[in-house]
């Protein structure tokens, strides 16, 4: 079994560095802290290293201000990535590898390259989270307060507040456990979900303004142009806020948003009822992800993306 492959790494090296993909959020954080944590507690010398910055609203999570941005020398044997399903995705992190360090490939996206020499992944989990979690209880290691709030955390967002079809009686099996440290689970949410700034309340409305129906009347996509981007001043992620009021159309099966990062660089973040396997359109175009909720990169004009993808979803969903 690959977790007692992990297990087995985890006993027999003493330094471990952790990272994860690049646009960090709940899942990814939640996982790398969480693990620094059980790796102290076997005794291991644990850095966290990420090439972005930890976003406004997540810097309530303990330990945040333990992770290092890849500048300068790291001194570790085993490379772990988690919430990753691809080592590119690690950004800039990715070139601290350095020949012999073993890495070990923790995930649970379906599209998953498979790119550590030990790689454990489990697509029916419903976040990195909830297999840390497993990891936890393989090792019998006790679960403190601080590292239930960010498994809790990490959970909670990779299910949609436990919407999601990938939450199972073991997700909530889980959080039965973790919420016997009677987490402020309320001001959880508020950070996460309810703190927008006022700016970027506006330029979501800018946003929604551009929604637009395809012909077929079941894909909805909307456009953040560089000039929404340019006027975005906080760190606040505007996607998932913009994609979970557009998923909630009646009749919707498939939405779409085109993020123009550069002219020619559209990021395509793609959300799903369940029905529509939307890893499989962005698999299309070189991306990944997850049933429900998947992205690409498309290296074309604006126009050219939406009509490319547009085309595609077309084909899959008839």
């Amino acid at each position: 079994m690959s977790l007692e492959k992990i297990i087995k790494a985890i006993k027999e090296n003493s330094k471990f560095l952790i990272t994860s993909h690049i646009n960090l959020e709940a899942d990814a954080l939640g996982s790398e802290l969480a693990m620094a944590e059980l790796l102290k507690d076997e005794k291991k010398q644990v850095v966290i290293v990420n090439e972005d910055k930890v976003p406004r609203e997540y810097l309530f999570l303990p330990g945040r201000r333990k992770i290092k941005q890849p500048k300068g020398n790291f001194d570790f044997d085993v490379f772990v990535v988690l919430d990753c399903s691809d080592l590119n995705r690690c950004g800039k992190v990715k070139d601290l590898i350095t020949k012999g360090k073993l890495i070990l490939n923790i995930d649970h996206h379906r599209a998953n390259k498979r790119f550590g020499q030990i790689n454990w992944l489990e697509p029916d989990s419903s976040s990195c989270c909830e297999m840390i979690y497993k990891l936890y209880k393989e090792l019998n290691k006790p679960i403190k307060r601080d590292v239930a709030v960010l498994l809790y955390t990490g959970i909670l967002t990779d299910t949609g507040s436990f919407r999601y079809p990938n939450t199972t009686k073991f997700t909530h099996r889980a959080i039965s456990e973790l919420l016997q440290f009677k987490l402020p689970i309320s001001d959880i949410y508020y950070r996460i979900y309810e703190s927008i700034p006022y700016s970027d309340v506006k330029l979501i409305s800018q946003i929604l303004f551009s929604l637009e129906k395809d012909i077929s009347g079941e894909i909805f996509y909307l456009v953040m142009n560089r000039e929404i981007l340019k006027k975005k001043r906080s760190h606040y992620d505007l996607t998932e806020n913009v994609l979970n009021f557009a998923r909630s159309i009646r009749g919707a099966k498939l939405i779409i948003l085109f993020k123009e990062i550069h002219p020619k660089e559209i990021r395509v973040n793609l959300r799903s009822k369940e029905g529509f396997d939307v890893a499989r359109l962005a698999r299309f175009f070189g991306g990944g992800g997850h049933r429900t909720a998947a992205g690409c990169t498309i290296n074309k004009e604006l126009e050219v993306a939406k009509n490319l993808v547009l085309k595609k979803a077309r084909e899959l969903l008839r």
